[in-house]
């Protein structure tokens, strides 16, 4: 038995700021290079993705994302920023931090459960 923990980041309305789904958005477009691209990988309209990346960016107050950088052939292309960066290992900390408190509260709350119940076998 194990425990399964998720986080995100919400404002005080509730709505989404930052999580693992705006984490592989933002991954896809620095792989790719391009949000079309990156929407087809992760088989999201461009529409969607667009949007979220901009709610994103109006909710923070900063920019993740250039679209108007060029690649080395010259083709118009999409690049993060450096606080885009920032953020993506930031939240990967914070996450990594959350569970393995998660699992270590987990392990030591549930201990006795699992012996009196033979979970654990």
């Amino acid at each position: 038995m194990k425990i399964k923990s998720k986080f995100w980041i919400e404002d005080d309305q509730g709505e989404v700021i930052f999580g693992q789904g705006r984490v592989d958005m933002l991954r896809a477009i620095d792989q790719s290079g391009s949000i079309n691209q990156a929407a087809k990988m992760l088989k999201m309209s461009f529409r969607g993705m667009w949007a979220r990346i901009k709610a994103t960016e109006e909710r923070l107050g900063l920019r993740l994302v250039l679209t108007d950088g060029r690649d080395e052939g010259g083709k118009r292309g999409s690049r993060l920023t450096d606080e885009a960066r920032q953020l993506i290992a930031v939240f990967e900390e914070l996450e990594a931090r959350g569970r393995a408190h998660a699992d270590r509260s987990f392990a030591k709350l549930f201990k006795p459960v699992q012996t009196a119940i033979n979970l654990d076998q």
